[in-house]
């Protein structure tokens, strides 16, 4: 890896660390200045909705803006939003301001997030993008570990309001870096000719691709039914480890450490060799079933953590081959806004599953739904093979996955 490809890989490094710490500290703030979980919920809700809300909208800007741009702005923007979220609970204390902060970071992460996704794939090609998306998700994972841990420390020296102003800091910081790596660097811009397109034309393009695409629709149940699981998975790990199995909080934090040690493991095996597509897609889905279903199945604790690192490590797998084969099958120039619609579709299924286990584990036990949720994936997969064994023959899109 040569020594400018460091600084954007540093910067996105830096870029996730701020995100989780403001994903660790705003909702705990809310919870210890309003003493309601309710309060600290809605703060949840309300970042986590924009942020799966800007998925179409934000894809279209890819095609219409430089992602390098959207990427520098939204760091930049980050940064404003947490200091002028904590500018304005200082000049009048209300809670609104920190469900701002909470909101407004969400929408700006996600455009550049979607920026970064339409980014690589004009820079990187064939085995160079492949290895790009691992170490991408190896500096998203680092991030996400270090984040939760360094607002802790944070938290326990100084008040929250100087935890933001840090993870504006580092946007800052993060900012710098990816500009030094953004010097030179050329991408299209594809629908620039075209600024005043009715806004209902992207998504209509992007609709028309994944019904017309061999495999966009197939890509799309397939990572809907990874969704569940690991949505499932989320929303009762911290009940199923720390209540059925009666271990404590300290054991639990252990169990995220496992889970994101094994994504790392997992992803520097993907960016060192090379599987066909099919296999690591293959392999990754089956394995997500078998940990969703050591997860769901009550016996003891060691048990559960091999389900839960299954489920966390080979989603990061199964996500690099749905993104390499997303760039093998959309055009170029219609890459951002395909995907930001894709995106949505896949992420549906995650808050579908805390849904359900708010309506149905109280009446059928928290070990039924994940089981129930588990088997709705695998039968997922197992449609999609049978309507291929049912034609008798390769199907368009299984061929499309092969080349990509």
């Amino acid at each position: 890896m040569r020594g400018h490809l460091r600084l954007l890989y540093l910067s996105l490094l830096l870029t996730r660390l701020a995100d989780q710490i403001l994903l660790f500290t705003v909702p705990l703030v809310v919870f210890k200045l309003s003493g309601s979980a309710a309060w600290s919920g809605i703060a949840f809700f309300c970042e986590a909705l924009p942020r799966y809300a800007a998925f179409p909208v934000c894809g279209a800007l890819c095609d219409r803006v430089s992602t390098l741009k959207l990427i520098r702005w939204s760091q930049h923007w980050r940064s404003i939003v947490c200091v002028g979220g904590v500018l304005a609970f200082a000049i009048h204390g209300s809670l609104v301001w920190l469900i701002v902060i909470s909101a407004g970071a969400g929408v700006l992460t996600t455009q550049g997030f979607m920026a970064r996704e339409a980014m690589l794939p004009r820079i990187f090609q064939g085995d160079a993008y492949r290895k790009s998306l691992s170490y991408t998700q190896i500096a998203d994972q680092l991030g996400t570990v270090l984040g939760p841990l360094a607002a802790a420390g944070l938290l326990g020296v100084s008040g929250w309001e100087y935890v933001v102003l840090a993870a504006a800091a580092i946007f800052l910081v993060s900012d710098i870096a990816f500009s030094l790596w953004a010097a030179g660097q050329q991408v299209p811009v594809f629908d620039q000719a075209q600024p005043r397109l009715n806004w209902l034309v992207p998504y209509r393009i992007a609709l028309v691709h994944i019904v017309a695409i061999p495999g966009l629709l197939e890509m799309i149940l397939l990572a809907a039914g990874v969704n569940l699981v690991i949505g499932v998975t989320l929303a009762t790990s911290a009940a199923m480890f720390t209540g059925v199995y009666g271990q404590t909080a300290s054991a639990y934090a252990w169990l995220q450490v496992a889970g994101s040690i094994a994504t790392v493991v997992v992803l520097m095996f993907v960016a060192h060799v090379k599987l066909p597509a099919r296999v690591s897609g293959a392999v990754s889905y089956l394995l997500i079933v078998l940990g969703g279903l050591l997860t769901g199945w009550k016996s003891l604790p060691f048990v559960y953590v091999a389900g839960f690192v299954a489920v966390i490590g080979f989603d990061k797998m199964f996500s690099v081959f749905m993104r390499g084969v997303r760039q093998r099958l959309i055009p170029a120039e219609d890459f951002g806004k395909t995907v930001g619609l894709i995106a949505l579709l896949n992420n549906l299924t995650q808050p579908l599953a805390g849904l359900l286990v708010g309506l149905c584990a109280s009446r059928l036990g928290t070990e039924a739904v994940i089981l129930a949720l588990t088997l709705c994936m695998a039968l997922i997969g197992i449609a999609l093979v049978a309507l291929v064994a049912i034609g008798g023959r390769r199907a368009a899109w299984m061929v499309n996955i092969e080349e990509a």
